[in-house]
């Protein structure tokens, strides 16, 4: 007769082995997994090309698309400064996290004492500075050579900005735990990312549309990215409306981030 302690499994013919603990946050764990998905990340220029020059790139096109009209570009471009980055963040960070996953990489750190908060909080970190880069170099090209002209600090458009690709990241993580292939993460976009875009108030002002429309873009954070830069566009100071609307984006960002931890899987099946 064979007895077990709580914390061991048993199987016939073997014996008790306990079972691993799931390993505290750490630190040094987080920094490691950052410095390993950047080390990754330089060697693939596309995804590096796509994250950082894109919505440059989009910006570019959209100013010279109302060359006729500048004051159109100036009503829409602070919008989408904030939309761009988070499209970009939610694509290549979807697509690279799965990678992960189905090369069995993921599967392979997660047998050493690494937590899937270490691993989450690494990728978040890893990326989030690709995520400032872009939001830097988004904003000096929108604000300094195409001329949109915002009432308040362009700073603060940065800081909305980077929240809004921070939180493409955390989305990006997010569902990524849900596909089975990359094909498969792209198809995510037309849900997760085209419905807040239709409802953000980019096409029309939220309060115009019909109710119930109205009602679910008050829960889409990308609402609140819009609001916020629409806040910078009208106003010098800093409004109690920009601080509620840029701690609710960084909240979701958050938010999502835990529940990407949370369902994580060490590979695809």
């Amino acid at each position: 007769m064979s007895t077990a302690t709580p914390g061991t499994t048993t199987a016939p013919g073997t014996t008790a082995t306990p079972r691993t603990a799931p390993a505290p946050m750490s630190a040094a764990r987080t920094l490691a997994t950052a410095a390993r998905v950047l080390r990754q990340l330089r060697h693939d220029p596309r995804s590096i090309a796509l994250m950082i020059l894109v919505p440059c790139v989009m910006l570019f096109l959209l100013r010279y698309v109302f060359d006729g009209s500048p004051r159109t570009f100036d009503a829409i471009g602070a919008s989408l400064l904030g939309i761009f980055p988070l499209i970009t963040m939610f694509l290549v960070t979807s697509i690279a996290t799965l990678r992960e996953r189905t090369s069995g990489t993921l599967e392979r750190l997660l047998v050493m004492p690494l937590g899937k908060a270490d691993l989450i909080a690494g990728y978040a970190l890893a990326f989030g500075l690709l995520a400032l880069v872009q939001s830097v170099l988004a904003t000096g090209l929108a604000v300094w050579a195409l001329g949109l002209e915002v009432v308040g600090s362009a700073w603060l458009l940065l800081l909305v900005a980077l929240l809004d690709a921070l939180l493409g990241t955390a989305l990006g993580l997010f569902v990524s735990a849900f596909a089975a292939s990359e094909f498969q993460a792209v198809q995510f976009m037309p849900a997760v990312i085209f419905p807040q875009l239709l409802l953000c108030g980019l096409f029309a002002p939220r309060p115009t549309m019909q109710p119930v429309l109205e009602a679910i873009s008050n829960v889409l954070p990308m609402s609140y990215a819009v609001d916020g830069m629409n806040e910078v566009l009208r106003h010098t100071d800093v409004t109690g409306d920009f601080v509620r609307d840029a701690v609710i984006v960084a909240g979701c960002a958050a938010l999502v981030l835990a529940l990407g931890a949370a369902t994580l899987r060490r590979r695809t099946a």
